[in-house]
């Protein structure tokens, strides 16, 4: 069985959306993209090489078409992006000229892919995908990056069909810029209980 590994660039209010650059995702009149950007500094860049090593990817359709129009022509960046088997969930899209890309069409592929046998598969930004892994208990690993940034609306990691459970903090680090670099591996229900009982 394969996990599934959620990266993600969140505020702390948890909005995903376009932390990359200002054009990256205008959706909903949105105007802050390029947030995380501040915020880069050496420390970072070294976890980010580490979080990009090659394995399998699993992405949204939205995200795919801006990894597709990127990654191919900048992969002296990805070590490896263009040789890694890359899938796609998507109704509107079956193909692509992009080296070893595989579309899915629903919970029920995720769900063969998850158990067949393979490296495990990072989930980069697709918030529409996220949040489906979330609702049906698909998510093995989040690995998040939490910036020191309150935007208010956006596009949130989380939706309200996710389900509830606990996390198992597994490694962090605070970079100097303040990002909180935190990854949680699946722990179980929540429990719950009273204070100073």
């Amino acid at each position: 069985m394969r996990k599934i590994i959620v990266l993600t660039f969140i505020t702390l209010d948890g909005i995903m959306q376009a932390p990359g650059g200002p054009e990256e995702d205008t959706a909903g009149g949105f105007k802050f993209g390029g947030w995380s950007a501040p915020f880069t500094d050496e420390e970072s860049g070294k976890i980010m090489q580490k979080q990009m090593e090659a394995t399998d990817i699993l992405l949204g359709r939205k995200t795919f078409d801006i990894f597709e129009s990127y990654w191919p022509q900048h992969a002296d960046y990805w070590p490896g992006i263009n040789d890694v088997t890359k899938y796609v969930l998507s109704n509107t899209k079956d193909k692509s000229d992009w080296n070893n890309s595989i579309f899915l069409t629903g919970v029920e592929d995720i769900k063969k892919l998850k158990n067949s046998e393979g490296s495990d598969l990072k989930v980069w930004g697709s918030g529409e995908l996220v949040q489906l892994l979330l609702k049906h208990d698909l998510v093995d690993e989040l690995w998040l990056k939490i910036y020191p940034v309150l935007l208010g609306k956006g596009k949130s990691i989380y939706g309200p069909e996710t389900l509830p459970m606990t996390l198992e903090l597994t490694e962090s680090t605070v970079t100097p810029s303040g990002v909180i670099v935190a990854n949680y591996k699946r722990a179980g229900e929540v429990k719950t209980g009273n204070l100073g009982a």
